[in-house]
């Protein structure tokens, strides 16, 4: 899996700047190109969850364009930060930015030499992890305690750095970019390649799981000065993992719906309680979301894993074949196809 950038380019789809845009103060993802044709698609959906005055609208209309804006400008902020935090920045525990096996859980690591033994299969792999209610949901550990507590000391110390940091995506307002805080490529990118990777490719052979090239990594912090809650959603992922970093807290189980391919009209949600050190990994297509903490707080690792030749033919936001753009890093994991000459 590329992990700097180093092993190709990689796209956005132009539906990343008009769709799937979150309006948090009414819990809604929306599309938009001009303020004529939005109104037609979503103005009556406002009114139904409590937009009911034009000062209302216009004010969803700022908060569209605000986030459009920001999703331009993406690769130079990011840019501009990560540099900024490389000059300035002082890791108080510099260990944690590189992977080692000792950060992974002994019932981990079992799993993975499973998957690369002769023995390999999936219906073996299903009898050595937790499947959870919801479709192809799966719960195992991945880190030890003593790395879950290293690494959030080094979060801490960043948050009290004061450096600039982005959102680590467009619906959480709190947390960290992987990327940005400098350990993408050491920490991340050797998980997902060398441990994750033969795991997925026995869960997840539809959705590329033997083919994941690229990613995009970032801690989501839940509690009272922090987010309260995750609206219901997809995300722009073939497959996610979400780790249960710590710390002491209640409540703030994730939740399972349909598909986003499905019909929503008689969706039943199952609930999925966090535990420390374990990951919970489910196609990105699941829509999901996480209800509020009832007591302390809770810091969680996210990757999204992609397959450009998975999302090469079909965008996971837009539901047709990419438009590609040219961006920065990732991107969102498209990449050029070579036509065979």
């Amino acid at each position: 899996m590329a992990g700097g950038g180093v092993r190709g380019k990689f796209f956005a789809c132009s539906c990343f700047f008009t769709t799937n845009i979150f309006v948090p103060t009414y819990g809604v993802h929306v599309s938009f190109r001009n303020e004529h044709t939005f109104r037609a698609e979503h103005g009556q959906l406002l009114k139904s969850r409590g937009c009911l005055t034009e000062e209302s609208f216009q004010q969803v209309i700022s908060q569209i364009k605000a986030e459009i804006d920001r999703r331009r400008s993406l690769g130079s902020t990011f840019l501009q930060r990560q540099k900024a935090i490389s000059e300035s920045y002082k890791p108080l525990r510099p260990e944690v930015y590189s992977l080692q096996r000792n950060f992974l859980a002994t019932e981990f690591l079992q799993l993975v030499d499973f998957c690369n033994s002769r023995e390999a299969s999936l219906q073996g792999l299903l009898q050595r992890v937790i499947c959870l209610a919801p479709k192809r949901t799966y719960r195992f550990p991945i880190f030890t305690k003593e790395f879950c507590h290293l690494f959030l000391d080094e979060l801490h110390n960043f948050e009290r750095s004061g450096l600039p940091k982005g959102r680590p995506n467009s619906m959480n307002q709190h947390g960290i970019s992987i990327a940005e805080l400098g350990c993408d490529a050491s920490l991340i990118s050797p998980l997902c390649d060398t441990f994750l990777r033969p795991i997925t490719r026995l869960l997840y052979p539809d959705l590329g799981g033997d083919a994941l090239d690229s990613h995009k990594a970032f801690v989501v912090h839940y509690g009272p000065a922090a987010d309260q809650d995750l609206a219901y959603h997809f995300d722009n992922a073939e497959i996610t993992l979400n780790v249960c970093l710590g710390e002491e807290f209640e409540g703030g189980e994730l939740y399972f719906g349909s598909m986003q391919q499905e019909m929503e009209n008689e969706t039943e949600f199952q609930a999925v309680a966090h535990q420390l050190t374990f990951g919970i990994l489910h196609c990105g297509q699941h829509r999901h979301g996480a209800l509020p903490l009832s007591a302390g707080e809770r810091w969680n690792l996210i990757v999204w894993l992609r397959a450009s030749c998975v999302r090469n033919l079909y965008c996971p936001m837009c539901a047709s074949k990419p438009e590609l753009v040219e961006t920065l890093g990732f991107g969102e994991g498209f990449s050029l196809v070579q036509n065979d000459t």
